[in-house]
């Protein structure tokens, strides 16, 4: 579409043909028939080219833009017939043109066409856009039949009426009379009604032309038909201007493609004055009627006829509207309710969606808590489900995310929730279920029954975490609860896929919740829940005591003691095992300096972390923990645990012998099954080697070859071995035979408070020169 700053080509060219045939016929200059050939050939050509633009244009248009194009074409061609009539009698004929004749007929034709033009061009929309919000099509023909009713009766009444009724002869002639004000008037007011109501219309400037060459038209039709009741012999050159300017204003309409451009949309003070325009020229003629009333000037039939028709209309428009509000708030209702639904449920599956399963899971949770009602969270995840998207492609793993979720529905109750939460996870929500495990065993058996992708059969298992409310202390927030499903259902992954495990704190492989983390990050700030136990090491040969492990325990209040292996791997996955590592050496060395009696000089053995070995932070928390208690650093012997590998062994290496010269010893723990065991022993010059508890409790064979082997060459390297997970009388006499000289496990006594490690008549007794075996360095 042209922008509103350029002239299009198609409407200067119209432009200056009509001032050039307008100027010519009024210039005086040619005689009255040659004006008048100029004149009437200027009006034909005008109405030929409006006609083949409209028929022509419309061959390349759809929709709308066809058909507004091929009615308006049709007007014009009639006009144009009434036109050649017309000018064929002025032209070529002695005798007047008949009145009314079939020049009228073509001329009428016109408006009877450009009213459904314009409603069509009106009520166009872009292509590729959305649907704009008007006022419907039959409100405003209703509207434009209103004010022009409403106007008729003001005219006729003053003016119009008593200049009909003196040049009509005949009641056929005065039909045809009033038809052409009446027509001219309601193509205005539809002109004027929609151009006020379509400001955001794409098409505003086709409809803006349209109009205005309608109005062009109208001007000429109505000052024509004036001089025709005042009795003139012709009418001058200059006032045809609006016929031709009409017409070719048409075809410029015609040749103007739909703008592309989306318009912004009218203001509110526009619309309601496209809502209050039918309103004001009622009023008027209510006015006019009371004036005549109190004047005692009587009403003719065409005021009576016409007003009743206004009023008529007027309710049938109110009508309309109250029906289409009503099918609009419907709509909206509708549409209300879509986006709801769209809002709180999963479009593939039709089941509740993250935000709506919260939602309830609140609500559920607040239940809970106010009536102690049972709750408990499924957190469902298929195996496998990426292979199925690999193999058959996603079509086939939506479909059957809609049989999975099918089949949720099915084996739970109707009151229970089903969400989809994930890509392919799924969470249930129980409320009021005695035992939880029946409606989660039942989707554990629908999930392994096939499934048909269309005559493609797959098997799916799932992974089901199963959390109960209040089943391990309270829970505050529904993310909470979630979490700990979450938990149990990776906890199931980890054990092999295709289980259910119900959550608990100390789930396998050290899965823990998030739970867990928090509350281990709060004791670990405050100090508060965390202690150290110790458990002896001592010589094979008699049992005596020759160092001690200090381990790390932790006791929450709600949660009691929590398992080692299981708060020790939620401190590695959420970075604080520094802070548990840096707790268990200061009081370690604590306690190891104020040993007296026959502990006076044995060493203590502390976990730390491999990762953190070859840190300049990690050798001076060594050091100040050492000096601030006043050990003595050959007293303390750091354990390597093997839990993830060394990021850097030379620099491990590194840091062994400068807190080896600093006088602490070190020794690799749990032995023969972590990373590079081997190596390791080979680059750093460890004091001490901890068999790893498998080989005492394995026994025999193998397991014996390769522990033989271990002490073999740890004593050539002058490495101390200590076999770790002896419980009975045989694993000790075993691992001696096999040159272990001292060990560690519950046959010598379980980990505990110092006070229970060490009772105080055996601290009182003198320390002997064998007692200290691992507290002197190695040779």
């Amino acid at each position: 579409m042209p922008s509103r700053r350029s002239v299009p080509a198609p409407l200067a060219v119209a432009a200056v043909s009509v001032t050039a045939v307008v100027a010519l016929g009024s210039s005086g200059v040619l005689s009255p028939w040659r004006s008048m050939l100029v004149d009437d050939v200027g009006q034909f050509l005008a109405g030929a080219a409006a006609t083949l633009a409209c028929w022509l244009t419309a061959r390349r248009h759809t929709g709308a833009q066809r058909r507004w194009r091929l009615w308006m074409g049709t007007g014009t061609f009639g006009w144009l017939i009434g036109q050649f009539i017309w000018s064929w009698y002025q032209l070529f004929r002695d005798d007047a043109l008949p009145s009314p004749s079939l020049a009228d007929a073509g001329y009428l034709v016109l408006p009877v066409f450009a009213l459904p033009a314009l409603v069509a061009l009106a009520a166009d929309r872009l292509p590729h856009g959305g649907p704009r919000r008007r006022p419907g099509q039959l409100v405003m023909v209703l509207d434009g039949l209103i004010v022009v009713g409403a106007l008729f009766v003001l005219t006729w009444s003053t003016s119009l009426g008593s200049v009909v009724r003196a040049g009509a002869a005949s009641p056929f002639a005065y039909t045809v009379a009033i038809a052409y004000p009446v027509t001219d008037l309601l193509l205005t007011v539809i002109v004027i009604l929609l151009i006020a109501g379509s400001a955001s219309a794409a098409n505003r400037w086709q409809l803006s032309v349209l109009g205005i060459g309608l109005l062009c038209l109208s001007f000429s039709d109505s000052v024509f038909a004036y001089l025709v009741s005042k009795g003139a012999d012709n009418m001058p050159p200059l006032f045809n201007a609006g016929f031709i300017a009409g017409q070719a204003l048409v075809a410029v309409a015609a040749l103007t493609p739909a703008d592309e451009h989306e318009p912004g949309r009218p203001g509110p003070h526009a619309r309601w004055g496209h809502l209050l325009l039918p309103y004001v020229p009622v009023a008027g003629t209510g006015v006019l009627l009371i004036v005549q009333l109190v004047r005692g000037i009587p009403m003719d039939s065409v005021e009576i006829t016409v007003e009743t028709a206004v009023i008529s209309l007027l309710i049938i428009r109110q009508a309309v509207t109250l029906v289409e509000n009503a099918v609009l708030l419907d709509r909206v209702s509708d549409s209300q309710a879509r986006l709801e639904h769209q809002a709180f449920h999963d479009a593939l599956t039709g089941l509740s969606n993250r935000v709506l399963f919260h939602d309830r899971l609140d609500h559920a949770l607040a239940l809970h808590h106010r009536d102690g009602r049972p709750l408990a969270v499924l957190f469902c995840d298929l195996d496998d489900f990426k292979a199925v998207n690999d193999r058959f492609g996603h079509h086939a793993g939506d479909r059957l995310l809609r049989q999975v979720a099918d089949r949720l529905r099915s084996s739970v109750r109707d009151g229970d929730t089903v969400a989809r939460v994930g890509g392919d996870e799924f969470a249930v929500l129980l409320e009021g279920s005695d035992d939880p495990t029946r409606p989660a065993e039942r989707i554990m058996a629908a999930l392994l029954r096939p499934f048909d992708l269309g005559g493609t059969t797959v098997t799916v298992g799932a992974s089901i975490g199963l959390v109960e409310a209040g089943e391990h202390g309270p829970v505050q927030s529904a993310d909470a609860l979630l979490r700990r499903a979450d938990a149990a259902m990776y906890a199931g992954k980890r054990q092999g896929k295709g289980t259910l495990v119900r959550y608990r704190m100390d789930l396998p492989d050290g899965t823990g919740s998030s739970d867990l983390a928090e509350l281990l990050a709060s004791s670990l700030r405050d100090g508060h829940g965390l202690d150290v136990h110790y458990q002896p090491i001592v010589r094979l040969a008699d049992g005596t005591v020759v160092a001690v492990e200090a381990l790390a325990r932790w006791t929450h209040p709600s949660l009691g003691p929590v398992p080692a292996d299981v708060f020790i791997a939620t401190a590695e996955e959420i970075g604080l095992i520094r802070l548990v590592d840096d707790f268990v050496l200061d009081r370690a060395c604590r306690d190891a300096a104020a040993f007296r009696g026959p502990w006076a000089g044995i060493a203590v053995h502390v976990n730390t972390s491999a990762a953190r070995l070859g840190r300049p932070e990690h050798e001076e928390t060594v050091r100040a923990a050492v000096l601030r208690h006043g050990l003595q650093p050959h007293r303390l012997l750091l354990e390597l645990t093997e839990t993830v590998p060394l990021p850097d062994l030379g620099a491990a290496a590194g840091a062994v012998r400068r807190l080896g010269r600093f006088g602490v010893r070190f020794a690799l723990d749990d032995f023969g099954t972590g990373y590079n065991a081997l190596a390791q022993l080979h680059a750093m010059p460890v004091d001490e080697v901890k068999l790893d508890r498998s080989f005492a409790a394995a026994g025999g064979g193998r397991s014996e070859a390769i522990c033989r082997s271990i002490v073999q060459i740890c004593t050539g390297l002058g490495v101390t071995v200590v076999a770790e997970g002896i419980e009975t009388d045989q694993q000790a006499m075993t691992m001696a035979a096999l040159g272990c000289r001292y060990g560690q496990g519950h046959r010598y006594g379980r980990s505990g408070p110092l006070g229970q490690v060490a009772p105080t008549g055996a601290l009182a007794l003198e320390a002997g020169a064998e007692d200290t075996a691992l507290a002197d360095p190695v040779p």
